[in-house]
């Protein structure tokens, strides 16, 4: 697993003066029902398209799951904001998003305000501003229309890209859209530029219409995606919390071991070809479990991270300036270690 770098820093209130965080997330993980039979633990797991998200369908796919007495039960969504929406009533327990969502997700069900258990990625080049070719500069779409979707990354990545020009989200024009459709719309011309994450941004690349002008790789230590818990499900199930997180383990461990068979089941399941999987992994940062308690530190890299997130959402009227913020527990980790 690679490495995140001991400096990874929050982000800066200053760098970004009319952030727009989006409010719904990114796809997300959800432990739907448990039952035992035969002393096996059953997790419903919704899944949508991500690379750094494809390590629970992998390890279900091996039988990985199995080892520490789970059965991961994958359902697949479409729609990544139907799966927010899900936690927001109550339907699931568990979720696969970043930390902008974390912040927000508190704010909205405080009595159910998410804790961290673990960092699953960090984005180092995965989140893109794709444009026209015929744009020589972040700065010439100021006035064009741009395609974010609202249930994902883009609004920040479009923020960070344009304030880093000296231009704000209301220097654009702004067309919410499925990630899926955001290739034909930069064909004809509807849109000058996208935001937008693998699968769809490789995709969207092989038409040769539009090439990446920023990326995460820019912005290090900001995007991380972690897997949060609902604090009365974890309270009740944290050994189950543990199994799950020693699976996810499991399965990168089995991807370093073994990439090349690994690479064919992911890339099978989010629908590009090996090559193009693999080049999306290069985008992104992993941090083993046996690396990650630093991060969970007090006034560590997550706290700091959320901290700063919240200052963001409050300078923008998103939320109040003493919200609360999602608790970061590495307990679950430390009992993952031990099994």
């Amino acid at each position: 697993m690679q490495h995140l770098a001991s400096s990874v820093a929050p982000l800066p209130l200053a760098a970004v003066p009319r952030l727009l965080v989006r409010w719904l997330g990114l796809t997300v993980l959800a432990l739907g029902t448990v039952g035992c039979s035969s002393s096996i633990t059953t997790l419903t797991v919704p899944v949508s398209r991500w690379p750094g998200f494809e390590f629970f369908p992998l390890a279900q796919e091996l039988g990985l799951d199995r080892r520490h007495g789970l059965s991961l039960n994958l359902k697949v969504y479409a729609n990544p904001q139907d799966i927010v929406h899900a936690y927001l009533r109550g339907d699931l327990h568990l979720a696969q998003l970043t930390t902008v969502e974390a912040v927000d997700l508190c704010n909205r069900v405080p009595k159910r305000c998410p804790v961290v258990v673990l960092v699953l990625d960090e984005s180092r080049g995965g989140d893109q501003l794709v444009v026209e070719r015929s744009l020589d500069s972040i700065t010439q779409l100021r006035g064009r229309t741009v395609a974010i979707t609202p249930s994902t990354l883009g609004p920040f990545v479009l923020s960070r890209a344009l304030a880093r020009h000296g231009l704000k989200l209301d220097d654009v024009e702004l067309s919410p859209m499925p990630p899926e459709a955001m290739t034909e719309a930069l064909a004809r011309g509807d849109v000058a530029a996208a935001a937008l994450f693998p699968p769809f941004l490789e995709k969207a690349i092989a038409t040769g219409k539009v090439r990446p002008l920023f990326t995460s790789r820019e912005i290090p230590g900001e995007i991380f995606d972690i897997l949060v818990v609902d604090p009365d499900f974890l309270a009740s199930n944290r050994q189950a919390m543990a199994r799950l997180v020693r699976v996810w383990q499991d399965a990168h461990d089995e991807a370093d071991e073994r990439p090349q068979p690994a690479i064919a089941i992911m890339a099978r399941h989010e629908g590009v070809t090996e090559q193009a999987f693999r080049n999306s992994l290069e985008g992104l940062v992993f941090l083993s479990l046996y690396q990650q308690e630093r991060l969970f530190a007090p006034n560590g890299v997550l706290e700091r991270n959320l901290i700063t997130l919240r200052e963001v959402q409050a300078y923008l009227d998103l939320l109040p300036a003493d919200a609360p913020l999602p608790p970061v527990d590495s307990s679950v980790i430390r009992a993952a270690l031990q099994r």
